[in-house]
């Protein structure tokens, strides 16, 4: 049997860093390649954000809303993080809140 090690980067086991068990980095980057051809982009300030696990579900969450093409995500552990989303029309920003609030986290603010 055969065992492959796949490295996450994910860094730090300080119980005073910031962040869950998994990936206790302070902060943290996760960009996914924007689209040449977005011609919208808007902003969310979204709060409760920790962790990859975190920016996987609110990026899986936003890129289900009609409109969203493309999702970046500045991670903030434990502040407000910047989530940037991209596509061919400004997406409703109720359904932006809701698919937010369906992963678990609020925002806290948007901007077109």
């Amino acid at each position: 049997m055969t065992i492959q090690r796949v490295e996450l980067g994910l860094t730090g086991t300080s119980a005073d860093a910031a962040g869950c068990a998994c990936c206790a980095a302070p902060e943290t980057s996760v960009d996914e390649q924007m689209p040449a051809s977005a011609a919208v982009t808007t902003t969310l300030q979204v709060d409760g954000m920790t962790c990859a696990h975190c920016v996987a579900s609110v990026t899986e969450e936003l890129s289900a809303v009609p409109g969203v093409e493309a999702v970046s995500v500045a991670l903030a552990a434990g502040a407000t993080s910047t989530v940037t989303i991209s596509g061919p029309v400004s997406p409703d920003p109720e359904a932006l809140r809701a698919a937010v609030a369906e992963a678990g986290y609020s925002v806290s603010g948007i901007s077109a």
